[in-house]
């Protein structure tokens, strides 16, 4: 593919200003303010005008499932980073709930084999077969590519071999991603641990008021943890679950009103590190037999826009914030993903926050339409998006 590309007439997202862009080889070799001359290569150099719409590293969503192996009729990694980049996401970590579980070497080699329109980073389990009862070989898996641990579904029940994994994390230097059930007394012990031992702890999907006192008072001791939540939590509540049925049914579940507002606050005040997705397709049979989960790569900035920016509770340069650069040093990518910098991978999103779209389940590229979103009016439409230099995603309505 090339790898070599202009980009004219971009507006920054955080600062407003607007340049032109030049990719060398899949990285950034240029940035041009004010009109200033490029020197651009002399051969198979592609050029794309922004139109003077906004540009932003593009998203980094550290918490999605993709199904590969063992479920791709849900989803594979082909549909979902297709799905990922609609988005304007440019780089995934995909948990390791896969069948088998993604809890040795060949499983993590097999992810990063396969064929992928975006970055796919895969997270490993932190036991094997996710049975809460042997810890996985942690160097092994670091080694073989995981960029985090998680029993994602399944947390860690066992006290003691939860601080065992946090132990062997920490001499790993390796990121364990929490999935809190219940939500807030695991959140409260995993903190605890994490406090003793001294490891870095991020925890999933966080929907209660509760659980965010817990990480603000941790994060006030000098605790090493991060947090996450995702759209549902900050733009639904429980009472929409008779509104939109067995689509509006995830885990955790929609929380009280109360609890969303606790959310968006602790967004505003940075308590709340990232905004996931943890994009959990299922085929119609299985979602009207009752799991648990729902779509959102094509979703999630729109109702970042639409429910955090528009309402005035952010920044768009704080919601671009959330979904780049905070997610890339979490799982310590910052070096090379999260910002637009000369020598950093030209991954990028362009994108309006103008013009109203209304989103259609139909027209999705993952394989699965297990949304409560179907029909929503939405800001965000992303036009381009940018992987490695390389145009993955056009938009009809650029």
């Amino acid at each position: 593919m090339n790898n070599n590309l202009i980009i004219k007439n971009a507006r920054f997202a955080d600062t407003d200003e607007t340049a032109d862009i030049l990719v060398e080889n899949g990285i950034i070799a240029g940035i041009f303010y004010g009109g200033r001359a490029m020197c651009a290569p002399t051969e198979n150099c592609e050029t794309i005008d922004a139109c003077g719409n906004y540009i932003a590293p593009g998203f980094i969503d550290l918490h999605v499932h993709l199904r590969d192996p063992g479920q791709t009729h849900k989803e594979d990694i082909e549909s979902g980073t297709k799905s990922a980049v609609k988005g304007g996401i440019t780089t995934v970590c995909c948990m390791p709930n896969t069948n088998p579980v993604t809890d040795n070497p060949e499983i993590i080699k097999d992810i990063l084999d396969k064929s992928a329109r975006c970055n796919v980073l895969p997270v490993g389990a932190i036991t094997q077969s996710q049975k809460g009862e042997e810890i996985t070989d942690f160097a092994a898996l670091k080694r073989a590519g995981a960029i985090a641990l998680s029993d994602d579904g399944k947390p860690v029940e066992n006290d003691g071999l939860m601080r065992e994994a946090l132990v062997k994390s920490k001499e790993n230097d390796m990121l364990i991603m929490s999935h809190c059930e219940p939500e807030d007394e695991i959140t409260k012990r995993d903190i605890e641990l994490a406090c003793e031992t001294g490891a870095k702890l991020h925890i999933c999907h966080v929907s209660t008021g509760k659980s965010v006192v817990y990480i603000t008072e941790a994060k006030q001791r000098g605790v090493k943890v991060t947090a996450e939540t995702c759209p549902h939590y900050f733009v639904l509540t429980d009472e929409d679950v008779s509104k939109y049925g067995i689509n509006a049914k995830m885990n955790p579940p929609l929380r009280s009103f109360d609890d969303r507002e606790k959310i968006i606050e602790a967004i505003k005040s940075g308590n709340i590190d990232c905004i996931t997705t943890d994009h959990a397709p299922h085929s119609e049979d299985e979602k009207n037999a009752g799991m648990n989960g729902i779509t959102g790569f094509e979703t999630s900035f729109a109702l970042g826009v639409t429910y955090l920016v528009k309402r005035n509770h952010i920044t768009l340069k704080k919601l671009i914030e959330l979904m780049t650069i905070n997610p890339a040093k979490i799982i310590g990518i910052d070096d090379r993903y999260g910002t637009i910098e000369v020598g950093k991978a030209a991954d990028f999103v362009i994108f309006n926050t103008d013009e109203k779209f209304i989103y259609d389940k139909n027209t999705t590229f993952s394989k699965s339409r297990n949304t409560p979103f179907d029909g929503f009016e939405l800001y965000g439409n992303v036009l381009r998006t940018i992987v490695s230099g390389n145009v993955v995603y056009e938009s009809e309505r650029r």
